[in-house]
């Protein structure tokens, strides 16, 4: 076999490597890819098919958590920059930096009637968070 041929089985092969390890990656990036919609995203583009799950996530609106079932489960209301919002249904304890007007990000299914039906509810925090315990109110400072 001549030095070009040699070398031009070389090339498509490294090509074809590299095409399926491009390919693998970007599979497992889908994959595990932490995306949610947004309130705004929901309304433009409708609900996400019947009994999928999907996370939405966006702020509480201040004023809009109740409790009902003696306090079992929460209801709320997600916003975002538009006049969209996701009622959502949580059963269960939510995560001590939930609270009204902080981020949220909730994974569940939409029920028949709209409402979402979280089974997870992840609280978001700013990049100037400090447990409890680190706070210079806590320390005595």
């Amino acid at each position: 076999m001549r030095a070009r041929t040699r070398r031009l089985y070389t090339f498509g092969i490294a090509a074809l490597l590299l095409l399926a390890a491009s390919g693998l990656a970007f599979v497992a990036l889908r994959q595990n890819a932490n995306l949610f919609y947004t309130p705004r995203t929901l309304a433009e583009k409708g609900l996400p098919r019947s009994g999928s799950e999907v996370k939405v996530g966006g702020w509480v609106e201040p004023g809009s958590l109740t409790y009902a079932d003696q306090g079992a489960t929460m209801v709320f209301t997600v916003i975002d920059n538009s006049d969209a919002n996701i009622t959502v249904s949580f059963t269960g304890i939510a995560p001590d930096l939930f609270r009204e007007g902080q981020g949220v990000v909730a994974v569940g299914k939409f029920a028949k009637d709209g409402i979402f039906v979280a089974r997870q509810i992840l609280a978001k925090h700013d990049e100037n968070y400090q447990p409890r315990e680190l706070r210079p109110e806590a320390i005595g400072g």
